[in-house]
């Protein structure tokens, strides 16, 4: 095995995609060819058509079938892994023996076992690790999560705040924080790949889950501890997360909503104060003076500049109507999408790339992939079940 590249920082980071479909092509490319410190090198993947249009769309050095032959390049830097789940572990390997960091796409396997067999191999290899749990870096969650956690560690009681009686003795809960999480989605924008047990054998509740349980992992800063779920097949599931400090978190995931209607909306509270995310578009406080009652973020590939423009969530809905309109009109649905909301995709490869020089700290490590992935495992075993699941019982400690 070799010892893990340093790569230097006087010139492009030199970069191969592994796996090049709709995701890759959607967000992983063009933020690596958008960026003078990054430089396409090599697109990989097992369609020829694929590899042909990254070819004419992103200019690679070079493309190739055989993911083996590119890790082993010299030339080849760092490695984004967008491939299939099932396909991961192999092309894992193959980097951490090769010595080159890796950022994978989530969720990181498809099963706990081939999760701890990664965790594994990346701690022996010593290897810098990402996993593209990107709303970490989307910069709506950045700022909720660092008003939260530092109101968390040294909260300031607002003069306003009722108090019935005083005085009033406390209680231990007050310090500990609660979180709830509502992800609207559609499920007829899945691929059919969704629906094969074989590739996605436990369906949205990992591969789509481990986002959210991730957040809720992150905000609530401590060890997962019980998992309670329920589901109703497929596209609906209600999750309960209870912590080792006492702190619980909820998620309610449905798959049967829309694209008119904001993806996601993140609510933390404690200490006397709430901070609510909301389609990472705008943030709200309360209950803490020094941090902003409400703020905006800027919106990516924005076809309605002039439509919606006071922006956050009242501008973008106005902006989504309008583009639901013309695709109806059209008869294309792919026009319903505009202005999207910054999910923290390129970011998140930035922040790594700042890891991997030594100019930035770890971005979300193998640990915290298999965190989320636990956690994600014991929601659909005690949906199965119709009882709660113990995170220790799962497999081995993460720390």
């Amino acid at each position: 095995m070799q010892a893990p590249t340093i790569v230097p920082q006087t010139r492009p980071i030199r970069i191969a995609v592994i796996g090049c479909g709709a995701l890759a092509q959607s967000q992983h490319l063009p933020n690596i060819v958008a960026a003078p410190q990054l430089s396409l090198q090599a697109c990989c993947d097992v369609s020829d058509e694929t590899l042909t249009a990254c070819q004419a769309r992103f200019s690679p050095a070079y493309t190739s079938t055989d993911f083996a032959p590119v890790v082993r390049d010299p030339d080849v830097e760092l490695i984004v892994l967008a491939a299939t789940e099932r396909l991961r572990l192999p092309v894992i390997r193959a980097a951490a023996e090769a010595g080159k960091p890796i950022y994978v796409e989530k969720p990181m396997a498809r099963s706990l076992e081939e999760s701890y067999q990664i965790q594994q191999i990346v701690r022996d290899a010593g290897i810098p690790f990402c996993i593209g749990h990107n709303r970490r870096s989307a910069p709506a969650m950045i700022e909720a999560h660092q008003i939260f956690r530092q109101h968390m560690e040294n909260p300031t009681a607002v003069p306003w705040r009722w108090e019935r009686e005083s005085p009033r003795m406390g209680l231990a809960e007050e310090g500990v924080p609660g979180m709830s999480v509502r992800v609207n989605d559609d499920w007829h924008s899945w691929k059919n790949w969704v629906f094969d047990k074989e590739q996605a054998p436990h369906g949205p509740m990992l591969f789509e889950m481990t986002h959210f349980t991730d957040m809720c992992n992150w905000f609530m800063d401590d060890e997962p501890e019980v998992v309670t779920a329920l589901d109703s097949g497929m596209l609906n599931s209600g999750v309960v997360i209870r912590y080792r400090n006492g702190a619980i978190a909820t998620i309610g995931m449905f798959a049967n909503g829309t694209f008119g209607y904001p993806k996601e909306l993140y609510e933390v509270f404690g200490q006397g104060a709430a901070v609510a995310v909301d389609h990472m578009l705008e943030v709200r406080t309360v209950g803490i003076d020094d941090a902003p009652p409400h703020k905006t973020y800027a919106m990516l590939n924005d076809r309605h500049s002039s439509v919606g423009t006071e922006g956050g969530l009242s501008g973008w809905l106005a902006k989504k109507r309008t583009a639901c309109e013309e695709a109806a009109a059209a008869g294309d649905p792919l026009q319903q999408f505009t202005a999207e909301p910054d999910k923290g995709h390129a970011h998140h490869l930035h922040r790594f790339v700042a890891e991997v020089t030594g100019q930035g700290p770890m971005v979300c490590g193998v640990d915290e992939a298999v965190r989320a992935t636990q956690v994600a495992i014991a929601a659909i075993q005690s949906a199965r079940q119709g009882k709660p699941v113990l995170v220790e019982t799962l497999g081995p400690p993460t720390a």
